[in-house]
């Protein structure tokens, strides 16, 4: 199944997308959703245009010289063109995005609890309720509490990544944005992410958008898949379909390159 689909919804639903940098054509999606309690997987090569895509969903794109059209909805309510007054607002609190490099996130001169209660409060929880939120969040994502005094450089990059998403459970986001959150981490650690995706989709029935580049942890952890390539979606369906049987010539392209996935169904 590829693009083309202009009566998209879902929790997430974007339709006739196109970002461009002046005259220069980087994203063209026709349709994708990401579902209420569903992790979709947006894979394929560096500089196919999934992070781009992030940032237009995140509000973010003018901020590296990108122009943003079409819409993009989030549980029917449209964002392309909103404030940034309004885009902050939802940013954190209803969407919320980790990274592949997770020290970037955070300010090296705050305490990970500050870090953390201060974004609380910029979405209006108070004193008492941020430390509450805050530390609930951390035992969430398997993280002792006490790891809010530490600073960020004394933490590892896999207890970062949980801090990120503790953040995430704290604002009680909605949706989560996750740019290859783990091709930076080993591969235990990994795993451990990937677990708490999982129970994050379970336990509070957050959607997922999993951006990524290996189709191997695609395979494993999404629901769904959709494959881009130069910013346009070539192939989308359920991940055991597309990755057992690519009806496209580039996604078959990217399995053979992965010989891993051999046998995956």
């Amino acid at each position: 199944m590829t693009g083309n689909n202009r009566a998209v919804t879902g929790r997430l639903a974007i339709s006739d997308l196109t970002i461009r940098f002046g005259s220069r054509q980087v994203v063209a999606i026709d349709g994708l959703r990401l579902d209420h309690a569903e992790i979709l997987g947006l894979a394929g090569e560096s500089g196919s245009g999934k992070s781009m895509t992030t940032l237009a969903v995140l509000g973010l794109a003018h901020t590296v010289g990108a122009n943003v059209s079409g819409s993009i909805r989030l549980d029917g309510q449209e964002l392309t063109g909103l404030s940034q007054e309004d885009l902050r607002a939802i940013r954190g609190r209803r969407i919320a995005a980790i990274f592949q490099n997770p020290s970037t996130a955070f300010n090296p001169v705050y305490r990970v609890g500050t870090i953390m209660t201060r974004a609380l409060a910029l979405h209006g929880a108070t004193k008492s309720e941020a430390a509450d939120r805050a530390t609930d969040a951390m035992r969430q994502v398997l993280l002792q509490p006490d790891l809010m005094r530490r600073y960020p450089s004394q933490l590892s990059g896999g207890q970062l990544q949980r801090v990120a998403i503790a953040l995430a459970v704290a604002l009680r986001a909605e949706v989560l944005l996750a740019d290859e959150p783990t091709s930076a981490l080993d591969v235990t650690v990994q795993a451990e992410v990937l677990d708490l995706l999982r129970d994050l989709r379970e336990s509070i029935g957050m959607s997922i958008l999993f951006i990524s580049h290996d189709l191997a942890v695609v395979a494993e952890l999404c629901d769904r898949v959709a494959v881009m390539r130069q910013g346009l979606i070539v192939e989308q369906g359920p991940a055991g379909q597309v990755l057992s049987a690519p009806a496209n010539p580039y996604t078959i392209e990217l399995l053979e390159s992965v010989p891993k996935l051999a046998g995956t169904t």
